[in-house]
């Protein structure tokens, strides 16, 4: 019997089959190369590719089974032991990859934080760089990259500095033999002087041997957040220090006796200068990626924002006299003009 006449008999059934699996790579191929491939990562990009993805190849495995030369009742079994399946995957979720992207979907709807964002879930702290479908990268002040599981996500308290703006606060303990009003009263100009709007201090704890003070005070550019607290803490060194408040604590005399002459001030010459962010601040390098992230992400906004705007224009055009026309075709030249700036700079 010729073997190839069997496989010429066959191929009739076989074919849609093949068909479906073809259509499917193809379909896959499509989405990756025209609709994300020319995009850079960015806040959406990867949750959407990767649920984009799975669908396809979720619609291309029911659509094999129904292509499949077999009769109506076994198509009918595959189906329902493919649900089976699924059923059995999202009851076991709880330690596997579906979890994670129940996790991800729960954490897009929220839309608690985006690319670009400060945030702080456990011991981790740093600034949103990636959002997947089953994880979330953050970027450390180490300038490390993060994967968190979204599952981590959603069990663990998220904490999210404010875009608007955050308070910025240090402690420091000093004795009992400095008024607390003299110590307010430096201490909200140690915060005035780090750039912190609307300062306040607060009494935390009488403890046995010094008071606990908080100065805090609210900062609206949060870019150089890290920075700003070592800002504070060195204004309140120099403040503290140049009204010859000693910071240390009385608990020195019973570990070292000394004059009560001495002063622990450190002898060098004080300086009046303005706590400013530095020319090299280290956030400019350890969050590159996050930059990077929060202006494509921003980028992305505008250009929605002026597609929108482009629509509303053309709309006008369609109802406007002659002599608002020359205006309305301008600000429409101009918006799809910056729209192709952006599409290079994503690029």
């Amino acid at each position: 019997m010729d073997p190839f006449k069997n496989v010429y008999q066959s191929l009739p059934g076989i074919l849609p089959v093949l068909v479906v699996i073809v259509a499917t790579i193809a379909a896959m191929w499509l989405v990756r190369r025209f609709l994300f491939g020319h995009a850079a990562s960015s806040e959406g990009r990867n949750f959407s590719r990767q649920v984009t993805l799975m669908g396809i190849g979720a619609a291309g495995v029911v659509m094999g089974i129904i292509a499949l030369p077999a009769s109506e009742d076994t198509r009918l079994e595959l189906l329902r032991l493919l649900g089976l399946i699924v059923s059995a995957v999202i009851a076991f979720s709880s330690t596997t990859m579906i979890s994670n992207a129940m996790a991800g979907a729960m954490l897009r709807s929220v839309r608690s934080f985006r690319a670009g964002d400060f945030m702080r879930v456990g011991e981790h702290f740093g600034r949103v760089t990636e959002r997947g479908l089953f994880h979330t990268e953050i970027q450390s002040t180490n300038r490390d990259l993060i994967t968190l599981p979204n599952l981590y996500l959603v069990s663990n308290p998220v904490t999210v500095v404010r875009s608007s703006g955050t308070v910025v606060s240090a402690e420091v303990s000093i004795g009992y033999d400095v008024s607390h009003d003299r110590i307010e009263a430096l201490l909200v100009e140690a915060a005035a002087e780090a750039q912190l709007d609307e300062p306040f201090v607060q009494i935390l704890e009488l403890g046995s041997f010094a008071v606990s003070y908080r100065v805090a005070g609210f900062r609206k550019d949060i870019r150089y957040i890290v920075s700003a607290g070592t800002l504070l803490r060195r204004a309140i060194l120099d403040k503290l220090h140049a009204a010859g408040v000693e910071i240390a604590t009385p608990t020195l005399m019973a570990q070292r006796p000394v004059a009560t002459s001495e002063r622990f001030i450190p002898r060098t010459k004080t300086r009046t200068r303005r706590a400013t962010e530095p020319e090299n601040s280290p956030e400019d390098r350890v969050f590159d990626k996050a930059d990077e992230a929060e202006m494509i992400s921003g980028l992305r906004h505008e250009r929605a924002r002026l597609e929108e705007r482009i629509k509303e224009l053309h709309a006008a055009l369609k109802k406007a006299e002659e002599s608002q026309r020359g205006e309305l075709d301008a600000e429409l030249l101009a918006c799809e003009n910056r729209i192709k700036e952006i599409a290079g700079e994503l690029e």
